[in-house]
């Protein structure tokens, strides 16, 4: 699916450098419609919306330059042997100066 997204936004000029920033708010709007499907329950809307932030990410990840699955791996590099406990509905890291 990633090669089928980046092959869409090429045949479109979407990948090129200039158009990051755009792509940038085109991510946070995405964002703002996950919210609201999450506050409506709206399980359709979730989905799209999820499927939305992807293709958006993949895109941003390619006016980058950024391999997409690099940088996932990294994130989950980093986050994998974490620790911490849910508070408030959230993961909250283990730090030592904040004692959880």
């Amino acid at each position: 699916m990633r090669k089928n997204v980046i092959d869409w936004a090429n045949a479109r000029g979407l990948v090129k450098r200039e158009n990051a920033q755009a792509q940038t708010c085109k991510l946070l709007e995405e964002c703002g419609e996950l919210a609201g499907a999450i506050l409506k329950n709206n399980r359709d809307e979730m989905i799209d919306a999820i499927g939305d932030i992807q293709v958006v990410l993949i895109i941003l990840s390619e006016q980058l330059g950024i391999d997409y699955d690099e940088s996932l791996a990294s994130a989950y590099n980093i986050i994998r042997e974490r620790k911490g406990q849910m508070m408030n509905g959230s993961f909250v890291k283990h730090t030592p100066e904040h004692g959880c």
